[in-house]
């Protein structure tokens, strides 16, 4: 019996991509090659292949236009991340296609990142990096470089999921207080004191730094906007490693140019690969290339996870374990 047919939009890890060789007839991206950007190209090469299902990742245009598009033959969307937003899932569901994600492997590692970026952010870390690289340092200075200090801060988790409270617990080993905004109150289990809040100006008021991990989309488009800015302390941080769409970067960074907060930290942005131009001459800003998930061991389990889900409807005629939609 033939092999099904795996139409494959990226470049995965090697042992990720031996896998779906030796169990489909995958049809690989070996150079990374950005096609996978024009949805009217997937479209095409889904129907060239007669591919059963295309195992996709984030900044995939898997929108409703390309789904339309699909062939007949296309049965699953096994997405090589746990966020879906690049996925038109209402136009999947019509045409009866499964959408399977990665959830459950990635929440440490991007928790890694945030925390990362709240050090680097209070810490100058950024700057420091570049004055040694330039050949600008001089030597130890009592003034020099001076940030804050994490220990006793409060931090406000916008997003209390798998990824924020694996922030929460390493915020914990910096003895900080933590605060979270979600959408409902969760177990007491799971907030091990943290203090839940139910509005936002109660939650933006409390904290010193602000972390967010909530999805994109339309309910979430530019949620730290101007008004919201202000709400925030003098001198706060702010740290994204959720989706580039939720902040309003105008407004940051004029937030950032007024000293209202004192430093911010991106691993995600809006219509990335490109980056605001207003953060790149500010030395307050820590930057990242969305290193969120970025380690060896996550990202060979997040390509195990999408082939358990291929595996399960495509060879065994079963419901993929981790199906999103």
């Amino acid at each position: 019996m033939a092999k099904p047919v795996v139409l494959v939009t990226r470049k995965l890890p090697e042992g990720v991509q031996d896998r779906l060789a030796a169990m489909f007839d995958a049809r690989l991206n070996p150079a990374d090659e950005t096609w996978y950007r024009d949805g009217a190209e997937i479209a095409r090469r889904a129907t060239a292949t007669c591919a059963a299902g295309i195992l996709c990742a984030a900044g995939d245009a898997l929108n409703a236009a390309t789904i339309a598009a699909l062939p007949p033959s296309v049965r699953i969307l096994a997405t090589f991340s746990v966020g879906t937003d690049h996925i038109d899932l209402a136009a999947a569901k019509a045409r009866g296609i499964a959408v399977a994600n990665t959830p459950e492997v990635l929440s440490f590692a991007t928790a890694e990142i945030a925390f990362t970026l709240m050090l680097m952010a209070a810490r100058r870390a950024g700057e420091g990096e570049r004055m040694v690289r330039a050949g600008a340092w001089t030597g130890w200075a009592p003034t020099q470089l001076m940030g804050v200090t994490l220990e006793g801060k409060t931090l406000g988790i916008l997003g209390f999921g798998r990824i924020g409270r694996e922030l929460a617990q390493m915020a914990r080993g910096m003895r900080m207080t933590i605060h979270y905004r979600n959408r409902s109150r969760v177990a007491p289990e799971l907030e091990q004191g943290a203090v839940y809040h139910d509005n936002d100006d109660s939650f933006l008021g409390a904290i010193d730094v602000l972390s967010m991990h909530i999805p994109g989309g339309a309910e979430t488009r530019k949620w730290l906007d101007a008004a919201r800015i202000a709400k925030l302390k003098p001198g706060a941080i702010v740290v994204n490693t959720g989706r580039g769409t939720t902040v309003d970067d105008e407004a940051l960074v004029a937030a950032l140019r007024s000293g209202h907060l004192r430093a911010v930290g991106l691993d995600v942005y809006d219509g990335e690969p490109k980056v605001y131009p207003g953060y790149m001459d500010l030395e307050n800003v820590a930057l990242l290339p969305h290193l969120g998930s970025a380690t060896i061991e996550t990202r060979d389990a997040m390509g195990a996870r999408c082939i358990e889900n291929l595996e399960a409807l495509l060879i065994k005629g079963q419901e993929p374990p981790y199906r999103a939609a």
